[in-house]
């Protein structure tokens, strides 16, 4: 009732929709598509979103991000990517960083990384549209894609507009993300995208003279919030000062951690 049958700026799934699925490049070729998701900024979805694409590299895969968050885009960075994107007439051609995985962001097309993205939205809708069907890529296993926080355009985009197998919700252990995840856990089931589950980011610091671990941000909350959404805790991400230091370097794919091994274990499962 009081459909007006224009799909493109709805939300609901319902039996009349149209699909309004994109197409991929005729060249590329990409088998899964994992969405990086958050309620709000600064709880670091792109570091997971990064660190899910190094563990599934590690483990054999081709992997390829797609960098969605196109007026705070920050992959590149942690890659130590900095050259601009190329392309011929077929299409886009992504970055690939030292050991294999395809990046695609709107900094790499930027004349300058610092210049500010100061679009609208049906621009920035366009552009991660095309993102995905004017860029290249070459036989991916697994796509992640690092969405921009919150519930608006570009995760609506996504979710219409590419065939995603499943999200991953990124939240900090305060209380009030908590709340604030619990929106983009609802708007993925009203979309009807499986959540594979949660991760916790910031969780917890090892204390390097004790070895003990403490709450910095508070007790966690987010076992209870997958409990409560039929869900599963795929992983709960330490403050590592070393994690920083290699991301801020350009480094990520030198860290030796394995935070995410399981995450991926469980993931493999559920998309059997």
């Amino acid at each position: 009732m009081g459909c007006n049958h224009d799909c493109s700026s709805c939300g609901s799934n319902c039996s009349g929709s149209e699909s309004l699925l994109e197409e991929l490049n005729q060249l590329s070729k990409v088998k899964k598509v994992i969405g990086v998701v958050s309620g709000k900024g600064g709880v670091g979805k792109s570091l997971v979103t990064s660190l899910m694409a190094v563990t599934y590299n590690r483990r054999g895969s081709k992997t390829a991000i797609l960098d969605a968050d196109i007026t705070g885009p920050s992959i590149p960075k942690a890659f130590g990517i900095f050259d601009k994107a190329m392309g011929t007439e077929a299409g886009i051609l992504p970055a690939v960083t030292e050991t294999g995985i395809e990046l695609m962001s709107i900094n790499l097309l930027l004349k300058e990384e610092t210049d500010p993205v100061v679009w609208r939205s049906p621009m920035i809708v366009g552009t991660v549209k095309q993102f995905w069907t004017d860029v290249i890529w070459n036989d991916v296993d697994y796509m992640f894609v690092d969405m921009p926080p919150g519930t608006g355009d570009i995760p609506l985009t996504v979710f219409q507009s590419l065939p995603v197998d499943g999200i991953i919700v990124v939240a900090s252990p305060q209380e009030l993300v908590g709340m604030i995840v619990q929106k983009a856990v609802k708007m993925a089931e009203m979309m009807n995208i499986p959540i594979l589950g949660l991760v916790e980011n910031m969780s917890y610091f090892t204390c390097p003279d004790c070895g003990k671990n403490h709450s910095v941000f508070g007790e966690s909350h987010i076992e209870e919030i997958a409990q409560k959404y039929n869900t599963r805790v795929l992983a709960k991400l330490p403050i590592d000062p070393e994690l920083a230091e290699k991301i801020d370097k350009g480094q990520i794919e030198s860290y030796e951690g394995n935070y995410l091994d399981e995450a991926a274990d469980t993931i493999d499962e559920i998309l059997k």
